[in-house]
């Protein structure tokens, strides 16, 4: 069982053979793919999982705080499992690439920069939208 479908029936949702193949899909997914991309790759293990199913799915899987819908500028919604440690991504603007890091030293700055204006950061969102750097 897949750590996504394990989510969802920690949330009491019904899994039906569709979901269990989304849900595998979207756990066995190492970048952000959109809407699209999950429908290519559960449409490999069932050809029958349609393009309105896994739009509905994915819309349900977010709803449930099962997964998290990002937009990295492309005029697509990319996902990816709801994860209890944090990270930041960096974003290939050229090839759509998606890279996920943590940097200590960054989180501290932000923290420090919420506390001088009074304030206590409770959470944010990084993205940093990067080119490949040109051959010397």
């Amino acid at each position: 069982m897949s750590p996504l479908e394990q989510a969802c029936i920690d949330k009491g949702m019904k899994m039906t053979e569709q979901r269990r193949v989304i849900a595998q899909v979207l756990s066995d997914a190492l970048d952000h793919p959109d809407v699209e991309a999950v429908h290519r790759r559960a449409s490999v293990i069932d050809s029958r999982i349609s393009i309105a199913t896994v739009y509905r799915t994915v819309r349900l899987f977010e709803e449930a705080d099962i997964i998290t819908r990002h937009d990295f500028g492309d005029g697509r919604s990319r996902y990816e499992q709801r994860s209890e440690e944090h990270h930041d991504h960096i974003i290939n603007i050229r090839t759509g690439e998606v890279l996920e890091f943590y940097n200590k030293e960054i989180e501290a700055l932000q923290c420090a920069l919420a506390d001088e204006l009074g304030l206590d950061l409770v959470g944010h969102r990084m993205e940093l939208f990067c080119v490949p750097k040109k051959s010397e």
